[in-house]
């Protein structure tokens, strides 16, 4: 990626819905996330050049940016008042993705950026233990954990299960020629 002239902007489009949902996880407001996006692709533009793994220097640039960001006190006190609106609902949004949202919002910090980073990032739990400099041991534990919990705060819930099929793949042999009588 570091021989492309436009590498930031390919990250940026890459990374950068990932990382406002990653920042949500971490206990920002959108327009937080939104600020700590654009203050951490404006110092990777600086760099010049792209990092030897731009997607994890993203990420971990981003969650440094993110939890400095959260310090303040005063925006301590925004957050926790906007902490009943976790993610910005959609107008077509189901009962049951809004139950989901809310579970996932009511987990400990802890184990939400794990799933988040599991699941929407698709890293590995050893990725994660590096981003957040944990074994990998400890971001499994918290991830099941965190699934538990939200197992527990879905159940009883019927969801409709979408699946990309791909290509069709006949799993039967051609029946056999029909002997004349």
């Amino acid at each position: 990626m570091s021989s492309e002239p436009n590498w930031c902007e390919g990250l940026y489009e890459a990374k950068a819905a990932e990382l406002i949902l990653y920042g949500r996880a971490l206990g920002l407001s959108h327009s937080e996330a939104e600020d700590v996006l654009q203050e951490t692709f404006v110092a990777l533009l600086q760099r010049g050049q792209s990092p030897l793994k731009p997607y994890h220097y993203c990420v971990r640039s981003f969650r440094n940016r993110a939890l400095n960001y959260r310090r303040g006190m005063w925006r301590r006190l925004t957050r926790e008042l906007e902490s009943r609106r976790w993610f910005e609902r959609a107008p077509g949004e189901t009962p049951q993705e809004r139950m989901a949202m809310r579970c996932l919002a009511e987990l400990p910090v802890e184990q939400r950026e794990v799933i988040v980073l599991k699941i929407w990032h698709e890293y590995t739990f050893e990725e994660i233990g590096d981003l957040l400099e944990i074994s990998p041991n400890t971001v499994a534990g918290r991830y099941r954990y965190g699934l538990q919990k939200l197992r527990a705060c879905l159940k009883g819930e019927t969801y409709e299960r979408v699946e990309s099929l791909g290509d069709a793949v006949s799993f039967l042999d051609a029946a056999p020629p029909i002997s004349g009588t």
